[in-house]
């Protein structure tokens, strides 16, 4: 049946939403496809339906294709298989949580891998009964600290998310496989660009993780590749450790005064008036102190050195941590432990600790990558006002462990050794993990295998954001008319714009609209009789159905004109004409 605007539930707006930022947020509002209701959370109307349903129709198709099953699980899950899995605790502030009237724990559901796994052991037992792919395309709920730019960072959104289930890793490996194809063919549909990056599995768990990011500026993300095909997400992104330097055991550091140097571009301006030699940032270690909140509220101290000329990346800080939370050190905290001297620390103490025990600072010290055996350093000496220069590490200092945090620059190595990288920004799309057994051992899936023995399943799990690729598809198809929809998930195929004032244009605009729809189209039919043609064509350049027909002044004579909105074309055409262009899209 055609759609008729006079009776379709939609009123757009000529302003910009206030707060929104990003074009695909303002557009979305304006044209009347999503209502805010608050902060990250949104009501669909009647065109956004249509759009997400299409996109949801080239999911279910390819995962149809790639041997998955469709099934539907709830957002309100309780607490008892999280807590099993620890991710009621690992998830922090992210869970929306919430008890019923006895009491209970519940929470809205920011993924499903519990659920999935819980039901396949309720209903399968042995070998025989896998390999298994099951998926869900459900609405998701995150307690986003700061949501923002509508669709693209929400606390409630539609994710596709998809689980496998193999008796082996190499089964495993097939799944994998087969879902990360059927990915490329449903962004290859949908005309989103991607790349796939290496990526950090986080609260999820699994020994393999990958991300596909969508290049844009408004991403959230930032990505790294190589022109020899090296890609990674930056919280993945691991440094090309130096080799170890050969050191004169015989030297000592040397302390010298340092006064007013806290910061390293006081020290290096020092360092260079003052000692034998041309120092950069590069030469001094940087130590800095962060405090560690652990699952169980204990708060932990640890001191990170770092080459002088790099910062925190706060992202990779929060993975390399995880799942404890992460800040900046105190001042109170600087109270309590009167060995860490600010502006001064240094894994070294002319009167610390002795060498091979506990650090200088008496608290756990951690190094980046490049701090490797033999490297030299100038950093602080735990005193006020004083630093140290020839400081070697794995001589005169050895550290508890290695802690990727330092910032990734361009120019850096990629890890595979092909060649530099470059920095970019994306947005995540879609993630794909090899779960291994981290689930299915919390939780007691088991099957028989061929020698009657109970075996732990392995899984993966494989997540597309069904929401965000509306805005992004949203974000990369408008101008400054309104959007313009890809024919592949535009609300209607064609719209039809009765612009005559005499019914001899409403009668044609009808009897074209009902053919247009007997060719198989999918027809909005504008027949506000009261509305200016100015008004009709703004809200059509505003909504964005790719084709538009408009029956104006020619329809006596039985002419149309073909409005293309990707390219602006527009052309005087008769009405067979229109219906046969039409109808071969």
């Amino acid at each position: 049946m055609v759609t008729r605007l006079s009776n379709f539930f939609l009123r757009t707006l000529r302003e910009d939403p206030a707060g929104a930022e990003v074009a695909s947020h303002k557009l979305l509002i304006r044209a009347g496809y999503i209502r805010p209701q608050a902060a990250g959370i949104f009501a669909w109307l009647p065109l956004g339906l249509r759009v997400k349903a299409k996109i949801e129709t080239v999911v279910r198709e390819e995962m149809s294709a790639a041997g998955a099953q469709e099934v539907h699980f709830p957002a309100l899950m309780p607490r008892e298989s999280y807590e099993a899995t620890g991710r009621w605790e690992e998830y922090g502030d992210l869970l929306f949580r919430l008890q019923d009237r006895k009491g209970g724990d519940y929470l809205l559901a920011p993924t499903h891998e519990e659920a999935f796994t819980l039901l396949v052991k309720d209903l399968y037992s042995s070998y025989k009964d896998l390999p298994l792919t099951i998926y869900q395309i459900q609405d998701k709920y995150r307690d986003e600290a700061r949501p923002r730019a509508g669709l693209l960072r929400g606390r409630e959104f539609t994710m596709k998310d998809a689980y496998s289930f193999d008796a082996s890793d190499e089964g495993l490996d097939a799944s994998y496989q087969a879902q990360r194809d059927a990915y490329e063919r449903i962004f290859q549909r949908l005309g989103l660009e991607y790349v796939i990056v290496q990526a950090d599995a986080g609260a999820m768990g699994g020994s393999r993780s990958e991300e596909f990011l969508h290049p844009t500026p408004v991403g959230e993300d930032t990505f790294v590749r190589s022109a020899g095909g090296y890609a990674a997400n930056v919280e993945a992104f691991t440094t090309a450790v130096p080799d170890a330097i050969a050191f004169d055991a015989d030297a000592a550091p040397v302390v010298f005064d340092s006064p007013n140097t806290p910061t390293i571009e006081t020290l290096v301006a020092h360092s260079n008036a003052h000692l034998d030699g041309d120092y950069t940032a590069a030469d001094t270690l940087k130590n800095v102190v962060l405090a560690l909140t652990h699952l169980d509220g204990t708060r932990e101290l640890v001191v990170v050195g770092i080459p002088g000329d790099r910062e925190v990346d706060e992202k990779r800080a929060e993975v390399a941590f995880a799942p404890a939370e992460v800040e900046t050190a105190t001042a109170d905290d600087f109270e309590k432990n009167p060995l860490l001297v600010k502006g001064y620390i240094g894994p070294w103490s002319p009167t610390g600790a002795v060498l091979g025990e506990e650090s200088a600072t008496g608290i756990r010290y951690l190094v980046d990558p490049r701090v490797s055996e033999g490297t030299s350093w100038i950093t602080g000496a735990n005193l006020d006002e004083k630093h140290a220069h020839s400081v070697v590490a794995g001589r005169d200092f050895f550290a508890d462990g290695i802690v990727e945090i330092a910032n990734v620059r361009a120019g850096d190595p990629a890890p595979d050794g092909s060649g530099p990288v470059e920095l970019a920004r994306g947005m995540e799309i879609g993630h794909v993990f090899q779960l291994g057994r981290k689930y299915a051992e919390a939780l007691g899936l088991k099957v028989l295998n061929e020698n009657g023995k109970l075996v732990t399943v392995t899984m993966g799990s494989y997540g597309i954001g069904v929401t965000r690729i509306l805005a992004i598809i949203a974000e990369l198809n408008n101008d400054e008319k309104g959007l313009i929809w890809p024919a592949s998930v535009a609300p209607f195929d064609v719209q039809v714009v009765a612009a005559g004032r005499d019914q001899v244009a409403f009668d044609v605009a009808a009897d074209l609209s009902a053919q247009l729809e007997s060719a198989g189209l999918d027809v909005l039919y504008d027949d506000r009789p009261k509305v200016s043609p100015g008004v009709k064509f703004g809200d059509a350049e505003l909504v964005g159905v790719p084709k538009i027909v408009i029956v104006g002044r020619g329809a006596a004579e039985g002419q149309v004109e073909l409005w293309d909105r990707s390219t602006g074309d527009r052309d005087a055409v008769s009405i067979s004409d229109a219906i046969a262009r039409l109808a071969h899209r």
